[in-house]
């Protein structure tokens, strides 16, 4: 099968690598507007050539956008005003319902199939592109409902030929429980990064201290806002919700804190600790 796909940073890139080593793809054209990253994506061997995409479109049976919430929801559209009944569209978007609302009457919404596969790092661009990155984690399909059948299936083997789990959702559910499991986990780091930063500013050598704990937790702050911000942008309402629950625990620990009740905020920590039976 020939794969064209949209965007050949991370999870493009990613998805190349593991789709031809799975033999899922016989050929990856490359797609994307930053001339420096369809040449590293050639120089990479990420993709057996580039083209421009209604050139990827004549050559392509399946089609992945790998790109910006905001640029999809411009592409996606006028994609399926030209899709032919060969053609499978998916996306990789981290929001789905305003994508969703935007085709729900489009006459081709059939051959679109709206996927999320939850894997990613903190980089970006086709230099951060690495294999099995997929492998074990899972994939999202929203509304698999409007779907063709056939367009469903042939994104279920690929799901099946990655290694990855299946779950299937509409499009509310994955907004509302992605803010809370990966959203949520951006936006504070993005803040934790900004507080420390101001912090190194005044005290000079707190980078000197900083540990493995540290980067863990701060790492996600090396994400690209050219991402980001397009998912907070349409994730709005979810992220504003997990953030006013986010801001009400921090104020809780803090007024604990400032009463020095250390009791109950060994309590609060122990609460905590239950995320041990979800993340084995």
């Amino acid at each position: 099968m020939v794969v064209a796909i949209i965007g050949v940073g991370l999870i493009g890139g990613s998805l190349a690598i593991s789709l031809k080593e799975k033999g899922m793809a016989s050929r990856v054209i490359g797609v994307d507007q930053q001339e420096q990253n369809i040449k590293k994506a050639l120089d990479l061997k990420l993709i057996d050539a580039a083209a421009t995409l209604d050139e990827a479109m004549q050559q392509a049976q399946l089609i992945i956008l790998a790109i910006p919430v905001d640029a999809l929801m411009q592409l996606l559209p006028a994609m399926l005003d030209k899709v032919q009944p060969q053609h499978v569209i998916m996306d990789v978007g981290s929001t789905k319902k305003k994508i969703l609302e935007l085709v729900a009457g489009h006459p081709n919404r059939g051959r679109f199939v709206a996927a999320h596969p939850m894997a990613g790092t903190e980089y970006s661009g086709p230099e951060a592109a690495i294999p099995n990155l997929f492998t074990n984690r899972t994939m999202v399909l929203c509304d698999v409902k409007n779907s063709d059948e056939d367009a469903l299936e042939i994104i279920e083997t690929l799901v099946d030929a990655l290694q990855m789990r299946l779950v299937y959702m509409n499009a509310e559910e994955h907004d509302l429980h992605t803010a809370y499991v990966s959203h949520i986990s951006h936006i504070t780091s993005f803040a934790l990064a900004l507080t420390v930063l101001k912090k190194e500013k005044e005290q000079g050598r707190i980078f000197e201290l900083a540990s493995g704990g540290f980067e863990s937790t701060v790492r996600l702050a090396k994400s690209s806002p050219d991402m980001w911000v397009p998912i907070f942008k349409h994730n709005r309402n979810n992220v504003l919700d997990v953030l006013d629950e986010h801001i009400h625990q921090l104020q809780q620990m803090k007024q604990l804190l400032e009463e020095e009740d250390y009791d109950a905020f060994y309590k609060l920590i122990q609460k905590s600790n239950k995320i041990r039976k979800i993340l084995k």
